[in-house]
């Protein structure tokens, strides 16, 4: 959604651009924070408005932060709509769904379950007043709690959110733990914005948000990845209910192969786990990565956004070789058991769930979580989300025998951390009893 050449002229015959901010209702679980829209519209304002927006525009920017009426977003979406330049647009909240037409709401502040179709914001509005924009001027940014009901629903139909609509964000499932404060995708889209020294476009922009931010096993990204894990609201954590009767998955038209991102400098043979052991990915593929010249140092660009995409395009051995050399160049450079190795363990556990790798992708959490405790306190939402990782993989470990070999560390670990749901230690343990009962001498 760049303007560029034509924008000086577009400005004599007075183009404008347009952002709103839209804050929902606050979404929670167990009384402890999922989203918290008005922290997440306060981040957001720290951007410069050309920069939000990727246009020099002369542009209008409206914050809507604890409204009830949804008539009253609707004049203020139509004022966005009618806008002659880019239109930005960005949700945070809680998603809901009406129990009688079963259809997606954006819950606002006094929304209840029983007065959904009259005190929250409709998706398909959104629908209805964006179609008459011309395409590739405006974006929907969105930061989102699901509520079971918003969930059933996308479990059902997982492009529902995005449906005729130029949408690109992260749906939290319920029962997934948030932040109280700015939440890490957008707190990440906020890095990004200030940190590039120009403005990515809208798929980049997106892309390298969602590598960084870590984002916990379970999230729906939409544009989607490549199945859609879903989380339903769970009776327990860590049960096989996280996962939908069906899964679905994407078939995209083979996109075009992306370069490849500065390789770190002199990456080893075979890099390593965050165990110290060989990876197979790296024995396997670290001979593709381009060489690196010993005349000159490479530039460290952002390589995550290209690693990501080229996880959803299927190259998974590809992408974890890459992320491999990558935590390689971060242990030399910063320590074995730094932030910034952790960081990579944590992007190599999450390929290896995308890959369905379940058993390296759980070895990966346990080991970040351990990183993670080293360096913060038990209850930060990085060490927890490490945990969280860990038992939801450790769950879609099919192979028995590999299952009970992961699960009294993995027990271990959660037992460590208080501040985690009180559910996961039982769930846990049970499963791993279960597992040991099937090896028990039957007399």
């Amino acid at each position: 959604m760049h303007v560029t050449g034509a924008e000086t002229q577009a400005e004599q015959y007075g183009q404008r651009g347009h952002v709103l901010l839209i804050a929902g209702d606050r979404a929670t679980h167990r009384r402890r924070p999922q989203i918290t829209p008005s922290a997440n519209l306060a981040a957001l304002a720290t951007v410069p408005t050309p920069v939000l927006l990727g246009s020099s525009l002369p542009t209008d920017l409206v914050h809507l932060d604890g409204v009830h009426d949804p008539n009253s977003v609707l004049l203020r979406l139509r004022a966005a709509v009618a806008a002659s330049g880019p239109v930005l647009l960005y949700l945070s909240g809680r998603l809901t769904a009406d129990r009688r037409q079963n259809e997606l709401h954006l819950a606002l502040t006094g929304t209840t379950a029983g007065a959904v179709r009259y005190t929250a914001l409709p998706w398909s509005w959104l629908r209805t007043e964006l179609r008459s924009r011309p395409s590739g001027t405006t974006v929907v940014f969105v930061d989102l709690a699901a509520d079971k009901h918003a969930w059933a629903r996308l479990r059902n139909r997982p492009d529902a959110l995005g449906e005729h609509l130029p949408v690109c964000g992260v749906v939290l499932p319920p029962g997934l733990a948030g932040t109280d404060g700015v939440s890490p995708y957008t707190r990440h889209l906020v890095e990004q914005l200030h940190q590039q020294p120009t403005r990515p476009g809208n798929g980049h922009l997106h892309a390298a948000t969602v590598a960084a931010a870590a984002l916990p096993p379970g999230t729906l990204v939409v544009p989607r990845t490549g199945q859609l894990t879903a989380v339903p609201e769970p009776t327990e954590p860590g049960t096989d209910a996280r996962r939908p009767a069906t899964p679905v998955r994407e078939q995209p038209a083979q996109p075009p192969r992306p370069p490849r991102p500065p390789a770190p400098p002199q990456p080893d043979a075979a890099p390593r786990t965050a165990h110290g052991t060989p990876s197979d990915a790296g024995r396997a593929s670290t001979a593709s990565l381009p060489a690196v010249p010993q005349q000159s140092p490479v530039p460290e660009a952002d390589p995550r956004p290209i690693i990501w995409e080229t996880a959803q395009a299927g190259r998974h051995n590809e992408a974890a070789a890459m992320a491999a050399a990558w935590e390689q160049h971060a242990m030399r450079r910063y320590g074995p058991n730094s932030a910034e190795a952790t960081h990579w363990a944590e992007i190599r556990a999450d390929l290896a769930r995308i890959a369905e790798n379940y058993p390296l992708a759980t070895r990966l959490w346990i080991a970040a979580a351990r990183s993670r405790l080293a360096l913060q306190a038990h209850d930060a939402p990085e060490v927890l989300a490490a945990a969280q990782g860990a038992h939801y993989c450790w769950q879609h470990v099919e192979d028995a025998d590999t299952a009970r070999e992961l699960g009294p560390e993995l027990i271990t670990l959660l037992r460590q951390l208080p501040a985690l749901d009180p559910r996961h230690v039982p769930v846990a343990q049970r499963r791993l009893n279960s597992l040991d009962s099937r090896t028990s001498p039957t007399g």
